[in-house]
């Protein structure tokens, strides 16, 4: 390793975790700022900058907590999980985890799922893209090729289920309102976030079109879709049903292709 590749090294291992001697004999000081005052001002930036992306990947999680509480968990969260990707915009990705079991915010678990709803709304938006399928193209699939027929779903397209009333609280968070208290649902509630037109959105699912939704996702066919369907929806209304959550679905943009 060459001369400059180790002294990066050292100056990045200091950064991610500050230690006396690590790289002090490569800084050179004087009379207004020794070596190690001047390490330190590299390092709390570094640090600050990192808060700074936790606020912004999760901003109501910011506006729950108040500056002081969310300033003492994105430490924290630095302290236990270094950068790892090479672009910031991951960074805290586990955030989730970390407030699940990590106190005092374990105590609070609307905080964690939270954390989970903004990190897929985040995801949402930086998916790729690709225009959406149209009524008129699923019209054009030949009646005889429906059975077989597959769809392909955007890359925004996720699926949660919610033990809290966490879209909720974030839509009044976003919209700058007083959140509701915490309220935790008798069984999870299913949803699907996904993005159009540069706009994230997310809406609850029935249990019956949670699952076709999770299957179609899957590759299965449409008449797979409606076989298992069957278990909410008779047999003699599950084809039409299935097509009424497809149509559903195109209408909202979570479908960008059909495969018959």
């Amino acid at each position: 390793m060459s001369a400059l590749r180790e002294l990066q090294h050292r100056f990045q291992d200091y950064l991610l975790a500050p230690q006396a001697g690590v790289v002090d004999d490569q800084i050179v000081g004087d009379e207004l700022a020794n070596a190690r005052f001047r390490l330190n001002i590299y390092a709390q930036a570094y640090r600050l900058r990192l808060i700074e992306v936790l606020a912004d990947n999760y901003p109501a999680l910011h506006t729950l907590l108040g500056d002081g509480q969310f300033d003492a968990l994105a430490r924290a969260y630095i302290d236990a999980h270094t950068s790892t990707h090479p672009s910031i915009r991951w960074y805290g990705a586990a955030m989730q985890d970390f407030l699940a079991c990590t106190d005092p915010w374990q105590a609070q678990p609307l905080l964690s799922e939270m954390a989970a709803f903004e990190w897929a709304l985040r995801a949402a938006f930086d998916a790729a893209d690709a225009p959406p399928a149209t009524i008129e193209s699923l019209a054009a699939v030949d009646p005889s090729a429906w059975p077989v027929m597959r769809l392909r779903f955007h890359a925004s397209v996720a699926r949660m289920d919610l033990q809290w009333n966490t879209p909720a609280v974030w839509k009044a968070v976003d919209a700058g309102e007083d959140p509701p208290e915490p309220e935790r649902a008798g069984n999870p509630v299913a949803w699907v976030i996904w993005r159009r037109d540069l706009r994230q959105y997310f809406r609850s699912l029935s249990v019956d079109e949670a699952w076709a939704l999770d299957a179609a996702r899957l590759g299965r066919p449409f008449e797979e879709v409606c076989e298992g369907l069957c278990e909410w929806i008779d047999t003699g209304h599950v084809a039409l049903h299935a097509a009424g959550l497809i149509k559903r679905w195109v209408a909202d943009g979570l479908i960008i292709g059909v495969e018959a």
